[in-house]
Parts: C-alpha cells; structure tokens; sequence
C-alpha cells in the first residue's frame, strides 16, 4: 500500500513540474490595428497582419480559448459547403475560439488582409496562419480587443515591430555562427 502511495504521490509531482514548464501563450488581436500578436510568458514572439469583421458583421470582442484545431476545415455557413482547396474561404486552418462559430483561420482572398472584410473572424494569410497553427495549442488564450489601452496599443507599433525583426535577425545570424 505504501508503494502505491509513494508511487501516486511520484505522478502527481512529475505531472506537477511538466505543467509548469509549458510555456504560455496567448494570442491577442488589435482589432483597430488588425494585427495579431502570439505572446509566450509575457514576450511578443511574433506580429501578423489580419483582416477582422466588417462594420456590418464585426469581431467580438473579449477574451476566449482556442476551442479546436483543423488541417484543410471545410467551410459551412447559411446553408453552403466549401470542401478543402483553394476556393474555401476559411484557407487551410482554422482555429475556433469557441464562440459563435468565430475562429482565426485562413482565407481564399488575402488581399483583404488589413481591412475590415471578414463576417467577424480573424482572417490571416495561408502561409502566416499555417505558422501560427504550429505554435499555438487548443486551451491557448485569445483576447479580442477593440479599444485597446495605451500599453496594448504598444505591442503593435511599427517600433516594437523593427525590435522583434532585429532580435530574431540577430538570434538567427548568431545561430549559424556569423556575429557574437
């Protein structure tokens, strides 16, 4: 019995640490800016343009969880069926947010990226939302602002974008061995 214990109280601890040491991320949405930012414990890793719902179907906002994951959705909606391939207007991803039917997902027009174009989703372009696919997980949280504070505002700006660039720059040259 004592061995079943020790064995459970082992378990509970491993399982304990493993938590801990998974990172956490976050998207949040600038819906005045439509950027989308993928913040891991508190660093912006990366910034994407997007495009948000338009002034007759707006994005919500608040705060919400990647609900789900899809490789190649079909799209469904007032009755119509978009099977997978380059005619589905939610791309190759989607990622619900367990609201409504919203989601962050691709797009078959992504010279809408950057404006007001979507039925309230977060649209990005294929390649971009693949990326974000692979980094985020089901349970991650997703803030969809619309009046952003001053300090929310900051993580989108032109200045803090170049600082990302140029850390990243700098991290990939020092990896192949170019600068110390």
């Amino acid at each position: 019995m004592q061995t079943i214990k020790f064995f459970a109280i082992l378990v509970a601890a491993a399982s304990e640490m493993a938590a801990e040491s998974v990172p956490t991320r976050r998207l949040i949405v600038n819906i005045p800016a439509r950027k989308i930012a993928l913040v891991e414990d508190g660093r912006v890793l990366k910034i994407y343009s997007v495009a948000v719902g338009k002034q007759s179907t707006p994005s919500p906002s608040g705060t919400f969880h990647i609900a789900s994951h899809v490789v190649n959705p079909t799209y469904a909606h007032d009755g119509k069926v978009v099977r997978p391939g380059p005619g589905n207007p939610v791309g190759t991803r989607w990622m619900s947010i367990g609201y409504k039917g919203y989601g962050v997902h691709g797009t078959n027009h992504p010279e809408s990226i950057g404006h007001a174009a979507s039925h309230g989703c977060i649209r990005l372009r294929n390649h971009d939302v693949e990326e974000l696919f692979e980094l985020v997980r089901v349970g991650d949280e997703v803030d969809l602002i619309g009046a952003p504070t001053p300090e929310e505002a900051a993580l989108f700006e032109e200045s803090h974008t170049n600082k990302l660039q140029a850390t990243a720059l700098t991290a990939d040259v020092r990896s192949v061995g170019g600068m110390q």
